[in-house]
């Protein structure tokens, strides 16, 4: 009989980042609040042509290593032949965009090949362009709080992501709206998270619903639902633990805080927003389907792009989850969390070829 096939193995968990001592973390927390919370709000004239700025500058990394690597494919090659589409296969791979989504394009412009519509390596280097852009069009999906108030915003990632410093940008954002926001210190189970949600609020004047360390997660949002109806608030939002003993303890911790939200008011969370750092490559993919399967995940934010060569992976979850993205982050400015737009990415992945 024939030997029976290896099991592939489980992908790593990602290590758990070492935990900052308190002191530590609320400290860089407090200069980064201060920062946000001293910054003028930008000007829509200097916004657009300063944001496509930052945000070449923050996809730098991914765009040296996907953007010239694809690019370099294409130069001094006029013919398209077997090789092109091979080479263009693994850098792809290589670059995080993920088994489904590279196999799409690649078979997508092969078609456009034997049906002559594209003469050259050139048109095919627009070409893949296009694809790429229009494999991200569908999770361009900007957040929208309409509806009865408070609007429930429950922010979920493993530690280290960047989930409080995401949470604190976006109140500073809301607020800017003229929306009175009131967060949520949820993550109960890590001494830093409440007072670094406590110093956010304090900065920008925003009120934190907070208990002590190790308080149950479920009745400290319980606590702020009810305290921001009371208080006329447009928009809660509610930290998350990042980090429980196990991957299922987190995962039912998640799903209680959700069903005891929904008995005072059925349509709460109106957002389930998973915070994901870019760094983590593939390891992304994994977060996503088990904090989708738990608490099912209604937008992305996509962290510290700028701190890596891994934002390929963006194509992978647009494939593979059609979850939209809603925020990208490419520094560490208030103004570099930033509504995802699928054609500036790949503009900026791209644009150090066009000078």
């Amino acid at each position: 009989p024939e030997p029976e096939p290896e099991p592939e193995p489980e992908p790593e968990p990602e290590p758990d980042p070492e935990p900052e001592p308190v002191e530590t973390a609320v400290k860089s927390v407090q200069d980064e609040a201060a920062a946000v919370a001293e910054q003028p709000a930008s000007t829509p004239e200097d916004s657009k042509k300063g944001w496509f700025a930052r945000l070449r500058q923050g996809l730098a990394k991914t765009s040296a290593s996907f953007g010239e690597g694809v690019a370099t494919l294409f130069l001094g090659r006029k013919v398209i032949d077997d090789d092109l589409f091979e080479e263009l296969e693994t850098q792809l791979l290589m670059s995080d965009v993920g088994v489904e989504a590279t196999t799409e394009i690649v078979e997508r412009l092969t078609q456009r090949v034997r049906r002559k519509e594209l003469a050259d390596s050139e048109a095919l280097f627009k070409a893949l362009q296009d694809e790429l852009e229009e494999l991200l069009q569908p999770v361009e999906q900007p957040l929208q709080l309409v509806g009865q108030a408070p609007q429930v915003i429950l922010v979920v990632g493993v530690n280290g992501a960047g989930k409080t410093t995401t949470i604190g940008k976006l109140a500073s954002r809301l607020q800017k709206e003229g929306k009175k926001v009131m967060l949520a210190a949820g993550d109960t189970f890590r001494a830093a998270a409440v007072e670094q949600l406590q110093v956010w609020g304090e900065r920008n004047n925003i009120p934190v619903i907070a208990q002590h360390t190790g308080a149950d997660s479920a009745s400290v949002i319980y606590d702020a639902v009810e305290a921001a109806r009371a208080r006329g608030v447009d928009v809660l939002i509610a930290d998350t633990a990042g980090r429980l003993h196990n991957k299922d303890n987190l995962m039912e911790e998640l799903k209680k805080v959700q069903r005891v939200m929904s008995r005072l008011d059925e349509s709460a969370p109106h957002e389930v927003l998973l915070v994901l750092d870019a760094g983590t490559g593939q390891n992304a993919i994994n977060q996503t389907r088990q904090f989708n399967e738990a608490v099912a995940v209604t937008g992305l934010v996509l962290t510290k792009l700028d701190g890596t060569a891994k934002g390929g992976v963006i194509f992978a979850l647009a494939k593979q989850f059609d979850i939209p993205v809603r925020f990208i982050g490419v520094g560490e400015g208030i103004d570099d969390l930033r509504p995802f737009v699928a054609r500036d990415f790949v503009r900026a992945l791209f644009s150090s070829r066009e000078g």
